[in-house]
């Protein structure tokens, strides 16, 4: 007899800690799905709250749930460059099919049956058009945002980080979220570009900024 418990599903998690995002490039901090994880709910909780005050109501159960969960599946596959799973529609399909279909498996195998409904919910895909998945959208991006910026601030030429940097602060922008992405351009945004950066980060700024 074969036992299932969540056992599997507790280990799998150190797995996270291991995979490192934006691999092969050469960075000055190395950052890890696991913390990227974390990181992005900060900045959804604080956002959600900035929304909420402005009067948004907030599912905050859902906000938590799909940020501490929306990058589980790369324990999988692994973090696969922006580029790479952006260069086709039909790429970021199959691959979004994959990671699909291997958590769907996982949770059958190692998920007690008990459980399995409510983490077929909780593992789905949570960037969709609620305000809890428009929230989600806008952290992840700003923690794109931030370990482009952390690279840039401290001279690194890569030009994967430029990119990185224009394409986060782009998206940002283009998000939904009014009383967010006001505050992110008038408040987040003016305090980074006035940083001493071994790069142009001003002129790197304005040339997203032109464009919006």
């Amino acid at each position: 007899m074969i036992f299932i418990g969540i056992h599997q599903f507790f280990t799998s998690l150190n797995d996270l800690e291991r995979i490192i995002r934006c691999p092969g490039r050469f960075k000055f901090e190395e950052h890890n799905v696991a913390a990227h994880s974390w990181k992005v709910s900060q900045y959804a909780m604080f956002f959600a709250t900035l929304e909420e005050m402005n009067g948004a109501t907030i599912n905050w159960k859902s906000l938590y749930e799909k940020t501490i969960n929306h990058d589980f599946a790369e324990v999988f596959i692994g973090d696969i460059k922006t580029p790479v799973k952006h260069a086709s529609p039909e790429l970021k399909q199959m691959l979004a099919h994959v990671e699909d279909k291997m958590m769907e498996k996982f949770i059958i195998d190692e998920i007690p049956q008990e459980f399995q409904a409510v983490f077929f919910e909780r593992m789905k895909e949570g960037k969709d058009k609620t305000i809890e998945g428009r929230l989600l959208e806008f952290a992840d991006k700003l923690d794109q945002f931030y370990e482009a910026f952390a690279e840039l601030k401290r001279g690194n030429t890569d030009k994967e980080f430029v990119h990185m940097y224009q394409s986060a602060l782009s998206k940002i922008l283009a998000i939904p979220l009014e009383a967010s992405v006001h505050y992110f351009r008038t408040e987040i945004l003016k305090d980074a570009v006035k940083e001493k950066t071994h790069i142009d980060i001003q002129a790197l700024t304005n040339e997203v900024l032109t464009s919006n």
